[in-house]
């Protein structure tokens, strides 16, 4: 049965990234849901995507005139200040509002989502007996070179996730080495086609799992992964069509801002 993987949680539905669009992953059915880690100025873990906090936050409104947006030159405390859910109603990123399928509600609700921390995101898949894959993406600025690996295992090892309930997920290769390394139960999954057009290379098929980009992925490439034993995720797959398509090629997981869409057709 092919994965429902929630992409930064129910983000057609929600602003992405907060504790409001996993709920409403988890509402949906979805079988995971996807978020990407992020640190602080002051080397606290947060779920975040963008190098910048503007597009997703109201931060030039709370602290105007920085001289960076970058998270890595906010403390916890600051992000913690802002509203991580405001923007959500204004660019409507899915089209979902205007289809109707977003309570009056519910965007007033989002307008006090905050970033979340790490912690915050682990506990809810541990309580709910779910399962997360956290993405861990290279850091801007002076942040290059954290240990991010290490530190997402430790605050995995405090919440006391089982090895079941979470993968990790990466387009630095190295880092996944690096996890394998240090603990071998722990899935990881090599992510490829950062960009459009990027060529994909899958390295002599060394992990155990691709997420590829789904625009990049033919017929002939999925069969080739299939026979060699990998599994295969596909991001960001969000049209029926597509999704239908991929279903029938037996992918093992698909990453979408639409689980209810997913959800809907797997019935």
């Amino acid at each position: 049965m092919t994965k429902n993987i929630a992409h930064r949680g129910a983000r057609s539905v929600a602003p992405e990234n907060t504790m409001a669009a996993v709920k409403k992953a988890f509402d949906f059915g979805a079988d995971l849901w996807e978020t990407d880690v992020s640190v602080t100025k002051d080397e606290q873990l947060i779920l975040f995507h963008d190098n910048s906090l503007v597009r997703t936050t109201d931060v030039e409104e709370r602290f105007p005139g920085r001289e960076s947006y970058l998270f890595t030159e906010f403390t916890l405390d600051e992000i913690l200040e802002l509203s991580a859910g405001s923007y959500f109603e204004k660019t409507d990123p899915s089209g979902e509002i205007a289809a109707g399928n977003v309570s009056k509600e519910e965007l007033a609700s989002y307008r006090d989502e905050r970033v979340p921390t790490l912690e915050e995101g682990l506990v809810f898949t541990k309580e709910n007996h779910w399962q997360v894959n956290l993405e861990l993406k290279d850091l801007p600025g002076s942040f290059a070179s954290f240990p991010l690996p290490r530190h997402t295992l430790a605050m995995i090892q405090r919440v006391g996730l089982r090895f079941d309930q979470f993968v990790i997920s990466s387009f630095n290769h190295g880092w996944l080495e690096e996890i394998q390394a240090m603990e071998p139960r722990i899935e990881v999954q090599a992510l490829l086609g950062y960009d459009p057009g990027d060529h994909l290379d899958f390295e002599d098929f060394r992990f155990p799992v691709y997420n590829p980009r789904h625009t990049e992925m033919d017929k002939a490439m999925i069969k080739t992964l299939q026979e060699k034993h990998k599994k295969i995720n596909l991001f960001t797959v969000n049209e029926a069509e597509e999704m239908i398509r991929f279903l029938k090629a037996g992918v093992d997981g698909i990453i979408t801002d639409f689980p209810q869409r997913l959800k809907a057709i797997q019935k």
